[in-house]
């Protein structure tokens, strides 16, 4: 059961002069929901604007999850190269593809499409990233290099999107634990852990061996196949 139009209307609505004052950086509203039909299934696409940057952010909604507790979410931030091109030097296409492939299968669930390309340093960085990567350094070594942190990317406006989405707890899908940390700081109640493991190619394995080794990314293969782990509150299910 997807979001009824009356429904849209009230939240489009709703969602029209919402503002953050404390925290305009990270202040999203909802201001369009339409259908969209896939070849992953139907799902419904909700288009999300910050009035500071003017950036705007999608979730591709599977079902209706408003109210919704254990929700299956996973966030993605923008790959140009990856997801539109089909770059093999990532695997973001392939997380991008599998998640909406999963998600597709369920009753409901979530895809948050973040815009904030190249783990938060912009499309232009990236690429400047990329040519010290041909030169030897590793992902986190060329970002350094740059003068950026490993990984620049904040999930507070993840969070507002949930929030506003009405969604109460999440199962997330990701195999990066500094993901769950920081959406549990912005307040994000997650009840569980989907891995999205994609096998290596010979263009992407160093960079996937980077973000196990020196990322803390979950990478293993059989944890995908077996994982049940209890971990505080967070619980890992098999998928």
């Amino acid at each position: 059961m997807s979001i009824d139009k009356e429904s849209i209307k009230r939240i489009i609505e709703e969602n029209k002069n919402h503002l953050c004052p404390d925290h305009p950086e990270t202040c999203v509203k909802i201001v369009a929901i339409a259908d969209l039909p896939s070849r992953f299934g139907d799902f419904q696409v909700v288009a999300f604007q910050n009035d500071l940057d003017k950036k705007e952010h999608a979730a591709f909604i599977r079902g209706n999850v408003f109210g919704q507790e254990d929700v299956p979410v996973r966030i993605h931030s923008e790959c140009l190269t990856g997801d539109a091109i089909g770059s093999l030097r990532c695997d973001c296409r392939e997380q991008l593809e599998k998640s909406l492939t999963i998600l597709g299968k369920m009753d409901f669930g979530v895809l948050l499409y973040l815009r904030q390309e190249g783990r938060g340093i912009g499309f232009v960085n990236k690429i400047r990233a990329y040519q010290l990567q041909d030169d030897g350094y590793d992902t986190f070594e060329a970002n350094r290099a740059l003068g950026f942190k490993e990984d620049e990317r904040d999930y507070a406006i993840a969070a507002h999107m949930l929030w506003s989405l009405g969604v109460k707890s999440i199962r997330l899908m990701t195999n990066n634990p500094k993901k769950v940390e920081d959406l549990k700081f912005h307040g994000v109640k997650i009840t569980g852990r989907i891995p999205v493991i994609i096998k290596p190619n010979e263009h992407n394995s160093f960079y996937l061996e980077t973000k196990k080794n020196k990322g803390g990314h979950l990478l293993d293969k059989n944890e995908e196949e077996n994982y049940i782990e209890q971990d505080d509150d967070l619980v890992d299910f098999r998928l």
